[in-house]
């Protein structure tokens, strides 16, 4: 019985995954190219298949198609938007998610995004580096206001790593848990609230066809100008062409976005603005948290495959 391994950081920093997929009888494949996988590598190393632990490559109905084999699929992750969950359902794959394995790490990130954007660390970095000792003056996060949307595992932690710098927590999320957020002092408010009223922005919804394009130019134009919008969730969820001209105009203070629609994004645009700090998905790339999702991964496809 054979399994693909697809994410990079796989068995990185625990190569035990791999023992245990061994001990259970699978024939590991691994991704060897140290990149995401197209849809025809895709399709072509899940040929003989049973099983798959993927990260963020292509698994839509084209690619399911071409794996006769296919019975289960774990994601190394909590985003299923890479994967078409009604192909997977007409053939009956199971489908598991490694939930919470990933949260403190996404959580510091976000945190992290933000005062990197509020007090310009990386751009006063790369100027130091050029011999420019000028003082640039930043913004403050402490004792602000910050909305988020989405409050998951990843959003309760960013909450409570904000109210460490006095921040207000505003929060929009449409299953809200009103006893959470009283005993946690999170205030409930409509996406329009966060728009207007928060000096952060942080995202932590799923990528569906209800969120896509949740930031476009109006939302922007409801925003502070100088608001922070971090976005450690999915590219989709912003108009980046909208986002971009407001940077480039000055419209927004900064933004922190680790997830692009494409990545990397092809506008050139992006690279050479000192107001946005750039991440290639890696808010969840920590040990710990590859770790987590590494095991909880492997005992998923174990458990689904009926090993």
């Amino acid at each position: 019985m054979k399994v693909l391994t697809t994410p990079r950081s796989y068995g990185k920093t625990d190569p035990a995954v791999f023992e245990m997929l061994e001990k259970a009888g699978v024939e590991v494949v691994r991704n060897t190219t140290g990149g995401i996988l197209d849809k025809e590598a895709m399709k072509s190393l899940l040929a003989d298949c049973e099983g798959i632990i993927v990260g963020v490559d292509p698994l839509d109905a084209e690619v399911i198609a071409a794996a006769p084999k296919l019975r289960a699929i774990a994601k190394y992750g909590v985003g299923v938007d890479n994967i078409d969950l009604e192909a997977a359902k007409a053939r009956d794959i199971k489908v598991s998610r490694t939930v919470g394995a990933n949260a403190e790490a996404v959580a510091d990130y976000a945190v992290t995004l933000m005062l990197t954007v509020a007090r310009r660390a990386a751009a006063i970095d790369a100027r130091c580096r050029k011999g420019d000792w000028k003082k640039i003056t930043t913004r403050d996060i402490s004792g602000g206001t910050l909305g988020l949307l989405g409050l998951g595992a990843i959003g309760k932690l960013v909450a409570k790593r904000a109210q460490g710098f006095g921040m207000t927590v505003l929060a929009y999320d449409p299953f809200w848990n009103e006893e959470y957020a009283a005993a946690n002092h999170i205030v409930k408010a409509a996406p329009e609230e966060i728009y207007a009223q928060a000096d952060v922005i942080s995202l932590h919804l799923p990528l569906t066809e209800e969120t896509r394009g949740t930031i476009g130019k109006k939302e922007i134009e409801m925003m502070k100008p100088d608001a922070i919008l971090i976005n450690t969730a999915r590219g989709g969820l912003i108009d980046e062409d909208a986002l971009l001209d407001a940077l480039e105009a000055g419209r927004l203070y900064g933004a922190g976005i680790d997830a692009f629609a494409q990545e990397p994004p092809e506008d050139k645009r992006w690279f050479a603005l000192e107001n946005v700090v750039l991440g290639s998905h890696c808010a969840a790339s920590t040990e710990g948290a590859a770790r987590k999702m590494g095991r909880m991964a492997t005992e998923n496809i174990i458990r689904d495959l009926g090993l």
